[in-house]
């Protein structure tokens, strides 16, 4: 079958490589189908365009993947209207953490004939092949469907246990020179980088989380360094980006994937998303001599009452710890703060706003966001249980209309409370950056003109 994969433009000047639409893109070529990619997101094109593509070429199936963002909810709206203007108009699916907890919803909302639901590697070629050949539906696990405008779900379809198994992302299918110039912290304007994933899922069970992926599967170190090798042959890749929901799962994990990094000389840089109570000095000293440059860390809170409320099984004494290990050996810290969970207040806000200015590097501008109960989540459950939130529908249309904004308000602070704290947390957090900034750039002017800096290379933002 012909197979038109939607990549949805996210309004970004350089944009993000697609992993996921890769990963499926490889499956369905291994299964014998014809793909080609659509990349609104490279182009911009308006969704016009879309529909004028669809009826020019002919395709059998067109999928688009969505996470569950506000943005990324109207966007899906919006290249649904352009698919189903087409007459004649291929196999619908959509997938992805947008669609896949709330299903019956999103079948109607965009009149997709079918969802995926979690992983799509092997659900979405299972469900080509009884499209094809008028097999029984209820027989493909992992998807949902309207019948007489009923919401069908089949069995829940099992995760891929070897992930080692799955094949390579079908880079060839996209623009490659567009995708390996995302920057990242501490790379090099004449460095090129492309994310990977060395595992899928994650052991841990916060509650504002949501995702597919149940408990965590790993790939081996031979797998990952195999990709890495290829990616630095074809792409000439100097820098992985780490996309997996948490590479440091373990400390054991952790050491032996970077002392077999180490082992291989890959020359290479790269970050991944962390744990501080896995962030031992000793730990840490192998992950930048195996190229770490930047660990993200999920802080979210500097409370230990709300951390527990949160289940991040983590305490702020492992934070502090954490953090100033990583700092000491000169590896740059990702600062990730969250408010408004429940039970908290101005003061744990203002817990959070001092340890981002204590703990502050420089090398990243950070704010503070409201939580957001994802449909999936936990606090998502919570929040229709407690009459703070109605169903699916009340999410995406009135309450979750933009990420910086209360979508649920889960404190005993009134809305317009909410707010006016929030601002002021963030204009302290901004003024300390710019202000930074600033300095850093009049220095550079002194340095250039009363000691004849010959290195300089321009007053630039870039």
């Amino acid at each position: 079958m012909k197979v038109l994969l939607v990549v949805y433009d996210n309004d970004s000047f350089i944009s993000e490589f697609p992993l996921n639409i890769a990963y499926v893109a490889s499956a369905l070529r291994d299964a014998g189908h014809d793909v080609s990619i659509y990349n609104q997101d490279v182009y911009h094109y308006p969704e016009s365009h879309l529909t004028d593509y669809l009826k020019k070429n002919k395709f059998d199936v067109v999928g688009v993947g969505v996470i569950a963002g506000y943005y990324q909810y109207r966007k899906l709206l919006k290249i649904s209207e352009a698919i189903n203007a087409v007459p004649n108009k291929p196999v619908y699916i959509i997938g992805g953490h947008g669609p896949s907890p709330e299903p019956e919803y999103f079948l109607k909302k965009t009149r997709a004939d079918f969802i995926v639901i979690g992983e799509g590697e092997v659900t979405v070629v299972e469900l080509l092949n009884a499209i094809s050949k008028n097999n029984v539906l209820t027989e493909v696990n992992g998807i949902a469907y309207l019948e007489d405008d009923k919401c069908v779900m089949t069995k829940p379809r099992a995760l891929i246990a070897e992930v080692d198994s799955i094949t390579m992302p079908a880079w060839d299918l996209f623009p490659m020179d567009h995708y390996t110039l995302m920057r990242q912290p501490r790379i090099k304007n004449n460095e090129r980088s492309l994310p990977m994933l060395s595992g899928r899922g994650c052991p841990f069970t916060c509650n504002f989380c949501y995702r597919m992926d149940k408990g965590i599967r790993l790939r081996s170190a031979e797998s990952i360094i195999e990709e890495i090798k290829v990616l630095k042959e074809k792409y000439n890749i100097a820098y992985i980006a780490f996309y997996d929901d948490l590479l440091m799962s373990s400390y054991d994990r952790t050491l032996s994937l970077c002392e077999a990094l180490i082992k291989a000389n890959l020359n290479i840089k790269w970050y991944c998303n962390g744990r501080l109570n896995y962030a031992a000095p000793e730990l840490l000293s192998v992950m930048k001599k195996a190229g770490c440059v930047f660990i993200n860390y999920g802080i979210e809170c500097m409370d230990n009452d709300i951390l527990k409320v949160m289940k991040k099984n983590l305490t702020v004494e492992q934070i502090v710890k954490g953090i100033e290990a990583t700092l000491s050996i000169d590896v740059s810290p990702g600062f990730n703060v969250i408010f408004g969970n429940i039970g908290e207040n101005k003061r744990t806000l203002q817990q959070g706003v001092e340890f981002l200015l204590k703990y502050d590097d420089h090398s990243q501008l950070r704010t503070i966001r409201p939580v957001t109960p994802y449909p999936g989540s936990p606090l998502y459950y919570y929040a229709i249980e407690k009459g703070l939130l109605k169903d699916v529908k009340d999410f995406y249309e009135n309450k979750h209309l933009n990420s910086d904004l209360l979508s649920v308000n889960f404190t005993e602070l009134t809305d317009d409370e909410f707010y006016r704290v929030l601002f002021e947390a963030n204009k302290v957090l901004l003024e300390n950056y710019y202000n930074y900034q600033k300095e850093q750039s009049i220095d550079t002017a002194k340095k250039l003109y009363f000691d004849r800096d010959t290195q300089f290379r321009g007053f630039r933002q870039t």
